[in-house]
């Protein structure tokens, strides 16, 4: 049976990066030793770091006096780094799920931090609006897309201070202008490569300006001197987001994963507002293109176990919510088929038949 991958993180991946990835975990480059098994330092692995920054300069349009480097421990490493670096008196956070939240945590250990916006009264069913954004604040730091709730803010904000976004689960997703950042994040287990590395987009003229000492490995300006290269990158990882990095440019670039990106959710979005058994978690405004939150119906709660029992057995794989809003959740990367998504509307319009 043909599975469907929906899984939140780690997620999708187009399948000839898995095979390509594949065949030099066999053998790099033809050199007799695994991927996973060379030095960073060898000759043939630095052109990698090297063809993978420059395509997401080019893939993101990263004008000049930027940095692209790649670190370990994920997004929620950066919750800390980025205040370490960029909070010098006081920071703004819009709050607009859980991993928003988490990163508002993480910053209080370094200074004063504001609430500029939020959603969490109303349960994050929306992309709270980002308004009155005080003109003080070091930085505002944006959660793009919240995987847990569905909501997404698919455009690069206007404000007064320096910008900084967690774009884990939706870059590569969408022409982003980066110009108007101080910082991009994210982990890279959704759009980019398989887990266990982070790129990290910095405008190198916003570094070094924190009051504080800080540790050498927490510092962006060592990894940047260095390339990435200051310690043991994550070899494999960082191998396989360059093939998706090729695989993107191949396909289009980041406006055609926006166009299939829009597709994809037209598609799901318009039969769970069709069928009777369904509902979307959150506002229409503010659902997500990649992460496509949904549950059953008032009067038909009771389906809820007997539809994701119906799914899997059809081969929908990582369908079920997160558990802070139950229900499904359809994740609907950039390496997710159209063949996956009407499959899976398939597969609701069926059970419908049946109930």
């Amino acid at each position: 049976m043909k599975k469907y991958n929906f899984n939140a993180g780690p997620s999708i991946l187009p399948r000839v990066v898995i095979e390509n990835t594949a065949k030099q975990i066999l053998d790099f480059n033809g050199s007799g030793l695994s991927l996973m098994e060379i030095s960073h330092r060898a000759k043939d692995f630095q052109p990698v770091v090297d063809e993978a920054v420059a395509l997401i300069k080019e893939l993101l349009d990263i004008p000049e006096g930027y940095s692209v480097i790649f670190l370990g421990g994920g997004a929620s490493l950066q919750f800390m780094q980025i205040p370490a670096n960029f909070l010098i008196h006081k920071a703004g956070y819009v709050n607009s799920g859980t991993w928003a939240k988490k990163a508002q945590k993480e910053a209080r250990h370094f200074g004063e931090v504001v609430e500029v916006a939020s959603s969490a009264p109303d349960n994050y069913v929306y992309y709270p609006e980002i308004k009155d954004v005080p003109s003080d604040l070091d930085y505002l730091h944006i959660t793009s897309n919240n995987t847990i709730f569905g909501t997404e803010l698919r455009e690069d904000p206007d404000v007064p201070v320096p910008l900084i976004a967690d774009m884990s689960s939706d870059i590569m997703s969408r022409p982003v202008d980066v110009s108007k950042y101080t910082a991009i994040y994210a982990g890279a287990q959704k759009n980019m490569a398989m887990a266990g590395v982070t790129c990290i987009i910095l405008k190198n003229d916003m570094l070094g300006k924190a009051p504080r000492e800080l540790p050498t490995m927490m510092d962006y300006r060592t990894h940047v001197d260095k390339g990435s290269m200051f310690n043991t990158p994550p070899v494999v990882p960082i191998y396989s987001l360059l093939e998706t990095m090729r695989w993107v440019k191949a396909q289009g670039g980041v406006k055609e994963m926006d166009h299939r990106a829009h597709e994809r959710a037209r598609i799901v979005y318009d039969e769970i507002d069709r069928n009777k058994l369904f509902c979307g978690t959150v506002k229409e405004d503010s659902r997500s293109l990649m992460n496509l939150c949904f549950v059953m119906s008032e009067e038909y709660k009771d389906l809820e176990k007997p539809f994701l029992d119906f799914a899997t057995e059809r081969g929908m794989v990582g369908i079920k919510g997160h558990r802070s809003v139950g229900g499904f959740r359809a994740s609907c990367y950039n390496a997710q088929p159209l063949e996956g998504v009407n499959a899976l509307v398939q597969c609701m319009k069926d059970f419908e038949a049946q109930h």
